[in-house]
């Protein structure tokens, strides 16, 4: 048996009770959906952010990478790392040290981003490293290690994404969970499926970990705007949303739904997508009187997040868009904790203040 099989396999025996249990669903008449339970022992996740603000921001050095950088540090059977764009030393030093004593040590890239040096970097070390090779987009910025845990959000491994604009990289302890990413990791580096060419099959697409309710979802194949429209939908108190790119009609749709039924609807939008995107949401939701901002990041504000009623987090790689939904390969997690959604909230907070500031 392979070891990252063996790794994933144990530790979903040391980790979790797999016996399913009915799942809470917002619709009282919809069908209900068995969950996988798992137990962690400690905390299971911790939410970073990235700071352009922060004094020493510019030396590039102590933001959200290095704390991924020291987990890949501590590696030791594998990491599979789906990166859209690296050129992040302290990633692509991590990555080939852990190669170097002996971990083994997979990356699927975006092939637009091929020729970024750090990428030659690995493939000199002696990393595989495999491109998408098609016109859509490997969009995920997503690691596994050692079978048991995910690091995955909005940031890519850059030098912008780390320090200059405004993201999230969320680690999640799980075994199931790990046990999805790596399903879908193996589905474009070993099987070579990417973009449309994939299927519905995660392992786990529902889970509770510790007691927090946890969906995860991949485009194109898992209907993502579908299960986002739901949440808004069900929606009882108020949404927010911070969005690098919004050019989803039916999630517009949706928001306009939920505030003409009193929901209170905020959300900040990217501004240099605003200029150049056709089609974007922006125009749309605040002529309804909707309370929608344009970003004050002089570089990107790249979030993809809604939270709603204070309770549910929606965060991955998935802009709002037709092509995250139709065409390129995105990660999405939908995530029912009021302790964590409390965390997106406070970063909502600092950007939109920020934004109506500027």
């Amino acid at each position: 048996m392979k070891p990252y099989l063996f790794l994933v396999l144990a530790g979903a025996l040391l980790l979790s009770a797999c016996t399913e249990i009915p799942m809470t669903v917002l619709d009282p008449q919809a069908t209900i959906t068995p969950v996988s339970s798992e137990s962690v022992p400690g905390d299971w996740y911790t939410l970073y952010f990235s700071d352009p603000d922060a004094p020493d921001a510019g030396t590039y050095r102590g933001g959200p990478d290095s704390s991924l950088a020291q987990a890949i540090d501590a590696a030791r059977i594998s990491v599979d790392a789906a990166i859209y764009h690296l050129n992040l030393w302290s990633i692509r030093d991590a990555l080939i040290d852990a190669h170097q004593r002996g971990v083994q040590v997979r990356v699927v890239v975006e092939s637009d981003n091929l020729d970024e040096v750090e990428v030659g970097d690995l493939r000199q070390a002696g990393i595989e490293v495999l491109g998408d090779r098609r016109e859509s987009l490997m969009h995920n910025k997503f690691v596994v290690i050692d079978g048991l845990e995910v690091w995955t959000g909005s940031m890519n491994f850059t030098v912008n994404g780390g320090y200059r604009n405004d993201n999230n990289l969320l680690r999640l302890r799980s075994a199931q969970l790990a046990e999805n990413f790596t399903h879908e990791f193996e589905e474009m580096f070993l099987q070579d499926m990417f973009g449309d060419n994939t299927i519905a099959d995660t392992p786990y697409p529902h889970l509770d970990v510790n007691g927090t309710r946890l969906e995860t979802y991949f485009s194109p194949d898992d209907d993502v705007a579908d299960h986002i429209v739901a949440l808004i939908e069900a929606a009882e108190k108020d949404i927010v949303f911070m969005a690098f790119s919004f050019t989803s009609d039916p999630i517009g749709d949706a928001l306009l739904a939920a505030e003409s039924r009193g929901v209170s609807v905020q959300g900040v939008f990217e501004e240099s997508q605003y200029y150049s995107n056709q089609g974007g949401e922006f125009d749309r939701l605040q002529a309804a009187g909707l309370d929608v901002v344009l970003d004050g990041n002089s570089y990107n504000m790249h979030h993809k997040v809604f939270v709603i009623d204070g309770e549910i987090v929606i965060m991955g790689s998935y802009n709002f868009s037709r092509s995250a939904e139709e065409r390129n390969d995105e990660n999405v997690l939908m995530i029912f904790s009021p302790d964590l959604a409390a965390q997106y909230l406070a970063e909502f907070e600092r950007i939109y203040t920020k934004a109506v500031q500027e």
